[in-house]
């Protein structure tokens, strides 16, 4: 075991590292970005492993455990990198005339306002080690972080010291346990398991201390990365049949892994505080982090950008991820903006393959065969899709429905709009039929006597109701 990871386990890690960055971060500081917001004041919600005293008494995790099943080739190597912030409590001083400094709620600069916060600093724990050591017996790493203080002076224009910020970061204690089990399975395979544990000593002096004495001890945004240097993962999601009663085996508490990096790709595994789909990926539009996964980017940019300029100096005073926030938006072009406005993910390029000696037909799509060209998207216009709303019909109840018929609506209490509740027994007719992805139906209708109805259809704006939610009436 060696407690360093090889360039090579580096480099596998470094297409999950940008899903991971934002795991460590989400949630770090949200809109308005300044520390006097509200939001601001409850911190650090995801990945927090707490001394174990604490977490006893307050119902908070100190621990994280991490089960999966691995398929290592030959004498493989698993490399493990445990991320984490560490957070430092930081407060401001200013300097009296005599050379002594005393503690301020806040500290006024030309550019921004200082005020005092807990930043989080990056900490990481590595180890290399073999797939045989870990069938062997159980591998335990275990690490410190020690306290400390440092101080950074405040300049003012003029270059006189106005102040200073007095960082002091708490001892953390902690350490990383892992093992393998050969699994009895027709293939060669492991469950590995690896725990993260916060191991600190230290016990609150009062009944009375709160959370914000723990979060400095504390292990915040914890998470996982794991890498073979031959082999691979399976899928938690979506394993091969034979792994599938394994898989359910494997107790994950308080973390989730997933497959990382690129599509394809089953080398590495991110174990996320925060529920995650196999091969996560930050949006190629998104400008920079904005640490709030809560609200989108666009909306984010735009208010950060509408903050008065008093907002703004104290954003920029709260953190240095905030000041960068606040550049960012003050900055963005409008393209870049733009771009954040929206973008189609779901439409995958899919095909349906059939005998040689016939078409495919589409899925969910009644009628005629679909003849797909081969390799082409099913959203590309130059698909052969045979669906047309105002031609198709379906069957409800034994009528023939479709554009023309008369039907009674009943919409059902299932749905999110409570509008279509008082439509309830009224008439409509029936604009189109119109059959979505995942094969389910949808019937477009105008009410009947609503006198924006010619509106409706020339603008194509419907009312739609699934094929449960309506009688057929007799056709027009």
């Amino acid at each position: 075991m060696t407690t360093t990871s090889p360039p090579a386990a580096n480099a596998r890690f470094a297409a999950a590292r940008q899903v991971a960055d934002a795991v460590l971060f989400e949630g770090y500081v949200l809109y308005p970005y300044r520390a006097s917001a509200a939001k601001n004041r409850l911190r650090w919600q995801f990945g927090v492993l707490v001394p174990p005293v604490w977490g006893a008494a307050h119902h908070e995790h100190s621990f994280q455990r991490t089960e999966l099943v691995m398929e290592p080739r030959g004498a493989a190597t698993l490399a493990v990198e445990l991320r984490f912030l560490h957070a430092q409590r930081r407060t401001v001083e200013e300097a009296r005339g005599d050379g002594s400094f005393a503690a301020v709620p806040e500290l006024h600069l030309p550019d921004r306002v200082l005020v005092p916060w807990d930043e989080g600093t990056e900490e990481h724990v590595k180890m290399t080690v073999s797939v045989a050591e870990l069938a062997a017996g159980e591998v335990t790493l275990a690490f410190a972080r020690p306290a400390r203080t440092e101080t950074e002076p405040v300049l003012g224009a003029d270059g006189r010291e106005r102040g200073r910020l007095v960082r002091r970061t708490e001892r953390i204690d902690g350490v990383l346990r892992l093992r393998a089990e050969e699994l009895d399975v027709p293939y060669r395979a492991f469950k590995l398991t690896a725990v993260v544990e916060n191991t600190s000593s230290w016990t609150p002096e009062a009944d009375g201390a709160d959370r914000d004495a723990a979060l400095p001890r504390s292990l915040v945004a914890a998470h996982l990365l794991l890498g073979l240097d031959s082999g691979s993962f399976l899928s938690m999601t979506d394993p091969p049949e034979w792994a599938r009663a394994a898989i359910a085996t494997c107790e994950n508490r308080h973390t989730w892994p997933v497959l990382a990096g690129e599509p394809g790709c089953a080398d590495v595994v991110l174990s996320s505080p925060i529920i995650l789909e196999d091969h996560a990926a930050i949006a190629p539009e998104s400008a920079g982090a904005m640490y709030d996964a809560t609200e989108i980017d666009e909306i984010l940019a735009l208010r950060t950008a509408a903050l008065t300029d008093r907002e703004k100096r104290e954003a920029r005073g709260t953190d240095a991820r905030a000041a960068a926030v606040i550049d960012l938006a003050d900055s963005m072009p409008p393209e870049v903006l733009e771009r954040l406005h929206g973008a189609v993910r779901a439409l995958r390029e899919i095909t349906h393959p059939g005998p040689p000696d016939r078409p495919s037909a589409a899925p969910g799509l009644p009628g005629d065969e679909a003849v797909f060209k081969p390799d082409t998207p099913w959203w590309d216009p130059a698909h052969a899709d045979p669906a047309d709303p105002a031609r198709d019909r379906i069957l409800i109840d034994g009528t023939s429905v479709g554009a023309g018929s008369r039907v009674l609506l009943r919409p059902g209490l299932r749905r999110t709009d409570a509008q279509d509740l008082f439509l309830h027994g009224r008439t409509a007719q029936v604009e189109g039929v119109l059959h979505d992805v995942d094969g389910g139906v949808h019937l477009a209708v105008t009410v009947e006597g609503d006198p924006g109805a010619d509106i409706r259809r020339e603008q194509g704006r419907f009312l739609y109701f699934q094929p449960d939610e309506v009688t057929p009436l007799e056709d027009a």
